[in-house]
């Protein structure tokens, strides 16, 4: 990869990073300081108080029994699906059709870059920071989960959903980043790189809503990450981390391979 376009990237989108960071920590502090171990029905209580649809379309209609089945069915079952869905489809965009559209594309193929090389940096930076968001974030749950509830958090469940979540990004983001290197204009990469993983996450809502349209949740890869399946052990995180790794090879490639071949609108 070419490491000046590298810290450029990461110059110019480290505050959209931040932001993202931000908000999905709070979210998972505040989620965190809620639970109330001598009282454990007090959250599940209050969340029956809300329409039954909209619970179960949230994830939230699984009771918790425990600090960890409280965070993984609370944040890591839908916050932890929205906010990152919402960073990678802005990157995708940004990185490579936002530069075509642009026209600083023809600034970076003016320098002793190969197109391929290019796209594949800018691939590399969406990759490596989703690892870092997620990493930072599980990381400073446990160290919060530690300082409240010491030793509540079953901490092997806790990384293999982080690891679960993760690995799901990289495969929403490789849907994002293949429309971003398909389309030179920024409009259409925006459109069909947002409009798939939004189908894909409404899809899962919707399947959760009621058994009769439970069957939604075959066509959308949200589904795979259930983590009520994978802290009882009816899903392993190696058939997680296998599907989404293939996903995410091979749009990846399949979009480097693209831009590497099409005209460019510069």
């Amino acid at each position: 990869m070419n490491k000046a376009l590298f810290k450029n990237t990461f110059r110019r989108n480290i505050f959209i990073l931040m932001i993202i960071f931000a908000i999905m920590v709070m979210y998972l502090t505040i989620i965190i300081s809620m639970y109330d171990p001598d009282n454990t029905d007090a959250m599940n209580q209050m969340l029956e108080a809300l329409p039954q649809e909209i619970a179960a379309a949230m994830g939230f209609s699984t009771l918790a029994t425990d600090f960890t089945s409280f965070i993984a069915h609370y944040y890591y079952g839908f916050i932890i699906l929205m906010f990152p869905m919402i960073y990678c489809i802005i990157m995708a965009n940004r990185l490579v059709a936002k530069h075509v559209d642009q026209g600083s594309m023809s600034f970076l193929l003016s320098t002793p870059n190969t197109r391929r090389r290019i796209v594949l940096t800018q691939g590399i930076f969406l990759l490596l920071s989703i690892t870092i968001l997620h990493i930072a974030i599980a990381l400073l749950g446990a160290l919060v989960a530690q300082v409240m509830f010491p030793g509540e958090l079953d901490v092997r469940s806790y990384i293999t959903i982080n690891i679960g979540a993760m690995f799901l990004m990289y495969s929403i983001s490789s849907i994002s980043f293949f429309f971003s290197c398909l389309f030179n204009e920024s409009s259409k990469s925006t459109m069909f790189g947002t409009g798939v993983p939004v189908l894909f996450f409404i899809l899962n809502m919707l399947s959760n809503v009621s058994a009769e349209i439970n069957w939604l949740k075959n066509f959308t890869i949200f589904s795979l990450f259930d983590v009520g399946k994978i802290l009882q052990g009816e899903t392993t995180i190696i058939f997680i981390v296998t599907f989404y790794s293939l996903t995410t090879l091979i749009l990846y490639f399949a979009g480097i391979t693209i831009f590497n071949k099409k005209d460019l609108a510069i």
